[in-house]
């Protein structure tokens, strides 16, 4: 139930010492619903590891999002409701999601600033499995930690997109390695593949090295 329905208190008490990673909170359109949600967490008792994440699914809430991303340090993810949101917006749902790119932006961009995840929206046709691929493969190029989904079905095909491949993991090693052997010879750049390579992409070499220890230590690919 939504936090500010006549059941959200209860709710979030009854979540409060539940044992869960985390809660999520439906339509979010203020940073005062998280810090409302926060403080009835507080008052139940709820440990400090317990993380709220943010629906955001309404023109209101894409809008206030980068306020809402800053608005508690419990928060740790944005989750796009794309669907209700194009309801919103009378917006087709279409290949490409072209009429939704400026909305999944902005909440992106709120997500980093603010050193959030961010989880892109269902794809409803299940029987659309090339839909379903491409709907992942545009969520991992936009930037996208992950993507919601809506049947078991779907999570190997999610999972292909969004985890590190092998070839990635390598290059990864190889960026590091390289640039490491450039700063001990005293130069700040170095070329792998063709292509330069800086302390910035080191940085995100780095992470895709974390992200790949992360999905091994789950016993996944």
């Amino acid at each position: 139930n939504a936090a500010d329905t006549p059941w959200g208190a209860d709710d979030l008490a009854a979540l409060a010492g539940s044992g869960a990673d985390g809660i999520v909170l439906s339509k979010v359109e203020r940073p005062e619903t998280v810090k409302a949600a926060e403080a009835a967490l507080r008052q139940a008792g709820a440990p400090d590891s317990l993380q709220i994440w943010c629906m955001v699914e309404t023109p209101l809430g894409v809008l206030n999002a980068a306020a809402v991303a800053g608005s508690s340090a419990r928060l740790a993810g944005l989750i796009l409701g794309t669907s209700d949101l194009a309801k919103d917006l009378r917006a087709a749902h279409e290949p490409g999601r072209q009429p939704l790119l400026t909305a999944l932006g902005l909440c992106l961009l709120a997500g980093r600033a603010h050193g959030l995840a961010v989880i892109d929206g269902v794809h409803l046709d299940l029987e659309d499995e090339a839909g379903f691929a491409e709907s992942c493969r545009q969520g991992a190029a936009l930037g996208f930690d992950g993507k919601s989904l809506i049947h078991p079905k779907t999570i190997a095909a999610a999972n292909a997109a969004f985890a590190p491949s092998a070839e990635t993991v390598e290059t990864a090693l190889r960026v590091i390695a390289a640039h490491a052997a450039a700063v001990q010879a005293g130069q700040g750049v170095t070329v792998v593949d063709g292509r330069l390579v800086e302390a910035l992409h080191v940085s995100d070499a780095e992470r895709v090295l974390a992200l790949h220890r992360a999905i091994a230590e789950r016993g996944g690919a």
